[in-house]
């Protein structure tokens, strides 16, 4: 059956979750070597092709709609699936001995992988890195299968099996839209955190499970995304909250687009780990690429 004609090419939809991780056309630009002008026709050209409008415009930058925040979140599973094609293809090549595997969890992968992989490959060209996207417990069952030359979790605890490493502190922290009740409302209570439906990550993530070790008795979730730009676009499309990495909402957060709300007693401070295989010494590009990250 012929691919939908609705359906943009790969490099459009990667354009389009670069300008939601990053919340601006301008920024976007930069990272792909393009002008601002250019990443706006590029948007523009991949929503009249869609017949979805992906993002709201303001001056203070770009959010993605309700409609949107569902594109992308797919869109990423493409291009996910699009990098382990190239992956595959490369090793048919004969270039399997180049290759490097990373399974990175969603916050991780989104957030702070894409510099690290730039840096990889300015220090070694020959270098061929392959990046999974995966919730913490999938990245942890896919080290320990030989899947991965290397993890990198997210979560209070280090999976069993695996050595782990520091690489990066963040927090969790409560958000609602600027029009949200607890928006003014000053701290809450951490009974009322636990008795409100929430837009969360999916089960087995490491923000969820840091949040449900950290409150107990949480109400079932209003609504479970897989990626942290589904769940903001949720959260403004929504007007409900959610608990999400304090990477993610940076720009969102001083920007106004997002405000973070204050729960009496709760702070949610967490380690990300690189994590490898217990008795396994890393060497070569997985050694280097775990240098980098560490910084």
């Amino acid at each position: 059956m012929p691919l939908s004609p609705r359906v943009p090419e790969l490099a459009a939809l990667d354009v389009l979750v670069s300008v939601a991780r990053l919340g601006s056309m301008g920024a976007a630009g930069r990272e792909h070597g393009l002008s601002q002008q250019a990443v706006s026709a590029r948007v523009r050209s991949a929503e009249r092709q869609l017949g979805i409008r992906v993002f709201d415009r303001a001056p203070t930058g770009v959010t993605p709609t309700y409609e949107g925040g569902l594109v992308l979140e797919w869109a990423s599973g493409t291009l996910a699936a699009a990098e382990e094609l190239a992956s595959g293809i490369s090793a048919l090549r004969d270039e399997r001995e180049a290759n490097l595997t990373v399974a990175a969890s969603m916050t991780i992968a989104e957030y702070l992988v894409p510099g690290w992989t730039v840096t990889m490959r300015r220090k070694n060209p020959t270098v061929v890195t392959s990046v999974r996207l995966l919730n913490s417990t999938d990245v942890a069952a896919r080290v320990l299968a030989g899947e991965a030359d290397l993890g990198f979790v997210e979560g209070p605890e280090v999976p069993d099996g695996l050595h782990a490493r520091e690489v990066a502190r963040d927090e969790l922290v409560v958000i609602v839209p600027p029009g949200h009740r607890w928006s003014s409302a000053g701290p809450i209570a951490r009974a009322e955190l636990a008795r409100t439906p929430l837009i969360q990550r999916e089960f087995g993530s490491g923000t969820r499970t840091t949040l449900e070790k950290a409150v107990p008795g949480c109400v079932d979730p209003l609504l479970e995304l897989t990626s942290c730009t589904a769940v903001k676009a949720a959260v403004v499309a929504g007007n409900a909250p959610a608990v999400v990495s304090s990477l993610a909402v940076a720009a969102d957060l001083t920007d106004g687009r997002l405000v973070s709300v204050e729960v009496e007693g709760l702070r949610l401070p967490r380690r990300l780990l690189a994590v490898w295989p217990v008795g396994r010494e890393l060497r070569g590009a997985a050694r280097e690429f775990l240098d980098i990250a560490v910084g």
